[in-house]
C-alpha cells in the first residue's frame, strides 16, 4: 500500500506526492497527469474520470457518483461525499479528510493529500491503479 502526501504551493501546476518518510515519490499535475520521482509519466486521470496507465491503457474509471470501476467495468469501490473510501464489498478501507489527511480503516493517519481532489487521491492511494 502506497502512502502519500501532497502539498500545493501557490501558483503550482502540480502537487508533490510524498511517502510517509516525506520523500518525494512523484507528483499529480492539475491536468491529471501522474508522474513518478524521476518525472516519468506513470498514468493519467482524465476529466471524464477515465484512469489510464503509462501505456495509455484504460485501467479504471471514477464515476460522477464516486463509484470506482476497473478496466473490466467491475465495481471495485467508491468514494463517498464525506471522504470515506469503501471497497467493492462495501467495507470501509479508509478515509480522506477535508484537510487532506489520509487515514486507513483503523483511523491511523497514513499520509496526506493536500491540494489533490479526494477522488484522485483515493484512486492513487487505495485502488493501486498506478
Amino acid at each position: 500500500m502506497m502512502v502519500l502526501s501532497a502539498f500545493l504551493s501557490v501558483g503550482a501546476t502540480a502537487q508533490t506526492v510524498r511517502n510517509a518518510s516525506n520523500a518525494t515519490i512523484g507528483k499529480i499535475e492539475s491536468n491529471g497527469t501522474v508522474r513518478n520521482s524521476s518525472n516519468a509519466m506513470i498514468g493519467r486521470i482524465e476529466s471524464n474520470g477515465t484512469v489510464r496507465n503509462s501505456s495509455n491503457a484504460m485501467v479504471g474509471r471514477i464515476e460522477s457518483d464516486g463509484t470506482v470501476r476497473n478496466s473490466s467495468n467491475a465495481m471495485i469501490g467508491r468514494i463517498e461525499r464525506d471522504g470515506t473510501v469503501r471497497n467493492g464489498s462495501n467495507a470501509m478501507i479508509g478515509r480522506i479528510e477535508s484537510d487532506g489527511t489520509v487515514r486507513n480503516s483503523s483511523n491511523a493517519t497514513i499520509g496526506y493529500a493536500r491540494g489533490i481532489k479526494k477522488e484522485w487521491a483515493a484512486v492513487f492511494f487505495f485502488f493501486g491503479m498506478f
